[in-house]
């Protein structure tokens, strides 16, 4: 009965666990990582994929060899980045409001001045504007 317990195991065994062996990449490229980073040229996950490095080990490299006006400038294309998404988000606003305007000037004069006075894919914006239900 013994015998059996002992053969039962021995063909459930879990093969060994493989460590993953870590290659610690040359000065050069973390340098080259940190300054495409730094110039938001990729951002810290598309170097993580690009270049087989762990998303921690960059940002101790950013913390550990960056100077502070590298820092500095890194927040601050962060902070113009998001500048700019507000201010589309704004012009878009803009945008959809002038586009009702002529819409409503169309429909009280019975005039299309879009097709002549703006850009063809603005009229065709204000025309697909015209004929859909609105909301």
């Amino acid at each position: 009965m013994k015998k059996q317990a002992k053969t039962a195991q021995s063909k459930t065994q879990v093969p060994p666990v493989t460590k993953k062996t870590y290659i610690k990449p040359a000065w050069s490229l973390k340098r080259k990582i940190l300054n495409q980073i730094i110039n938001g040229q990729i951002s810290k996950h598309h170097a993580h994929k690009k270049f087989n490095v762990s998303r921690s080990l960059i940002d101790y490299w950013l913390k550990k060899h960056t100077t502070l006006e590298e820092a500095e400038r890194f927040m601050e294309k962060d902070k113009d980045l998001k500048k700019l998404q507000k201010r589309i988000q704004e012009l878009e606003w803009v945008k959809e409001f002038q586009q009702d305007l002529i819409i409503e000037f169309e429909k009280t004069t019975g005039k299309e001045l879009s097709k002549k006075f703006l850009p063809e894919y603005l009229a065709k914006e204000i025309k697909r504007k015209k004929h859909s239900p609105k909301k």
